[in-house]
């Protein structure tokens, strides 16, 4: 084919076969990386985030002292629990004979190990981890797979769906909607199918500007080898570092540089998927088709339970010759979300511009560790320009970060604007090195939840896409609700804060951030899950009362299918049943995603009249 220039290039994965190897198997990221305790102060151990390892976070201390009334060091009543991962604490596998029997014979690749199959059977929702670290799983899977191309899956699918077993697509395990939690009431054989195997570019096109690649190819592993022929895909989701091309796809993801690369369903152009029925594969990639309904929309989102997508064809950019970080400060949050609003209306946006609330500033600045004398007495005139002469007010300021891509020119206009429109809401320009810390701290966010849990603390996020006209009220209604659900409860120490990270010409992307402390002297919670996901749900409730979606990019999976029904309304739960049951008449794509038992499908019934 004309303009391609690259065939089959095998990608050597930052992500071992053995997970285990690299990554935590009780949290979240790296086993290199985490917030310790260490004579009463905070440490992260690793250099990876522009966090100096092992430097001494006094701030983070300080601030973690006072919000949660902590002193961080002294004993605590929930320290994490030590897990020991022996082969005897794991459940028995449930097998089927003839489907091992078939796998021996394909000469394919699986696994019976415990601590295999442990690791593969959840994602990063707080209710798993927890669980996880105080052994409340009932059900895990029985047996991983490692298929090594397209044919090897359409073989294992075959294999499942002759002997009535359950495929559990697993990718790069970083799901925040328990759309892989291994189905605790499932009672027939459950098979992880884990696509890490499969990671191969199988072309590139430098005239077209597309590429292929398998499905369990790793995000930061897929950038490097585009980087090194100079060209970028451009989605850059929190989750990068592990997620795979096929996670976002099946997720409907979207990533920090929307705004010039788009979301994922901008980036693919076609899909190959293998079902219980068939191969889905359409057979014309061009820029854009007019070929009857959309059936890629039945895959963006469908969260594993149609089949396994095994190939993806993507769009590819030139790799940009200029990237540069910058940051505005605003007197409020109000005033920011005005700004974000005229820059979208002016379509004016930079790769990246996120804008967070006060609250989550004074997280921010308490992670910064000392630079010094010099470095202190810089931010110290900072903020007294910014208090004493602009009258800004320290406990209301909010923050903008801004990533810039694309050639010089395109770089120094679009910058020469988005300042410009700044200076209209009252925003100044705060420097580069705020928005490069701004941007990386989303990396790390990741592993304070984690800590929380050490520290017994229950902490989480979650997002939602809402119109312009009611991003600034739900802010405040979803955080008055937290805060309202608190005291109910009868919770004195918690966190909440917004952020607003993608935006778009109609609305924008918002994240909540909520955590709590769920023992201090003389008050525990027993059952601190059921009470976050009380406060969670009623905080959904608001968000869907003001507007908001469900996910805007997180998926449905079990934890928000509860408000699935209302999302697409009965004749749209009447649709994803028919798409389902033609697709996989035997359920063997069992996630038990998306639908409530009230409206679950009849598998056994409707299998008893085939």
């Amino acid at each position: 084919m004309s303009g391609q220039i690259l065939e089959n290039i095998e990608i050597k994965s930052v992500v071992p076969k053995k997970r285990q190897d690299l990554l935590k198997w009780y949290g979240w990221g790296y086993k290199d990386s985490e917030f310790v305790t260490k004579d009463r102060m905070i440490y992260f151990t690793s250099p990876r985030y522009l966090v100096s390892a092992n430097a001494k976070l006094e701030n983070f201390k300080k601030f973690i002292d006072s919000l949660f009334n902590v002193e961080i060091g002294n004993v605590l009543e929930f320290p994490m629990t030590e897990i020991k991962l022996k082969p005897i604490d794991y459940p028995e596998p449930i097998l089927v004979d003839d489907f091992v029997i078939g796998l021996k014979n394909l000469k394919l690749d699986y696994s019976l190990d415990g601590e295999d199959r442990m690791i593969r059977s959840h994602g990063q929702t707080i209710n798993e981890i927890y669980d996880l670290r105080y052994g409340n799983f009932k059900r895990i899977p029985d047996i991983v797979l490692w298929p090594i191309n397209h044919e090897e899956v359409i073989k294992i699918v075959q294999l499942a769906n002759d002997n009535d077993v359950v495929l559990i697509v697993f990718g790069g395990g970083t799901s925040v909607s328990g759309a892989i939690h291994c189905p605790q009431d499932e009672k027939r054989s459950i098979a992880v199918l884990d696509t890490s195997q499969m990671n191969k570019l199988l072309w590139l096109n430098k005239e077209n500007l597309t590429a292929c690649f398998e499905s369990g190819v790793v995000g930061q592993d897929l950038e490097r080898v585009l980087n090194e022929h100079n060209f970028t895909l451009g989605h850059e989701p929190d989750s990068i570092e592990l997620s795979t091309l096929g996670g976002w796809v099946a997720t409907r993801a979207s990533g920090m540089k929307k705004n010039l690369y788009g979301n994922i369903e901008d980036i693919v152009l076609n899909v190959k998927v293998v079902t219980c029925k068939g191969v889905y594969d359409q057979k014309f990639t061009g820029p854009h088709k007019n070929i009857g309904p959309s059936l890629d929309d039945l895959i963006f989102g469908s969260e594993g339970t149609l089949g396994v997508i095994t190939e993806v064809e993507v769009k590819i950019r030139p790799f940009p010759k200029v990237r540069r970080y910058g940051s505005i400060v605003f007197p409020n949050f109000s005033y920011g979300i005005k700004y974000l609003r005229e820059i979208a209306k002016r379509r004016c946006q930079p790769a990246s511009i996120r804008l967070i609330d006060n609250d989550q500033f004074q997280f921010g600045q308490a992670l910064k560790i000392d630079e010094g004398a010099m470095a202190s007495f810089t931010n110290e005139l900072k903020k007294f320009l910014l208090t004493k002469v602009k009258g800004y007010d320290w406990t209301e300021i909010a923050i903008a970060t801004i990533l810039f891509e694309g050639g010089l020119e395109e770089v120094d206009r679009q910058e020469k604007l988005v300042y410009s429109v700044a200076k209209e809401f009252y925003g100044l320009n705060s420097g580069s090195k705020n928005g490069e810390k701004g941007y990386v701290l989303t990396y790390v966010i990741a592993y304070i939840r984690d800590f929380g849990l050490d520290c017994g603390m229950v902490a989480e996020s979650f997002e939602t896409s809402v119109p312009w006209t009611k991003c600034e009220i739900l802010c405040d209604n979803v955080k008055l609700t937290i805060r309202e659900e608190c005291r109910k409860h009868k919770i004195k120490y918690f966190y909440t804060s917004t952020r607003v990270t993608q935006t778009y010409d109609a609305g924008a992307c918002v994240y909540i951030y909520f955590g709590f402390q769920f023992s201090v002297p003389g008050f525990k919670i027993e059952n601190p899950l059921e009470v976050y996901h009380k406060i969670e749900e009623a905080a959904r409730d608001v968000i869907l009362a003001t507007g908001g979606s469900i996910s805007h990019h997180h998926g449905v999976g079990k934890l928000r299918k509860k408000w699935y029904k209302q999302s697409v309304s009965p004749v749209g739960i009447d649709l994803y049943k028919a798409i389902k049951l033609e697709l996989d008449p035997k359920n063997i794509f069992a996630c038990d995603n998306f639908l409530m038992p009230e409206d679950k499908i009849d598998f056994v019934g409707i299998t008893s009249k085939l």
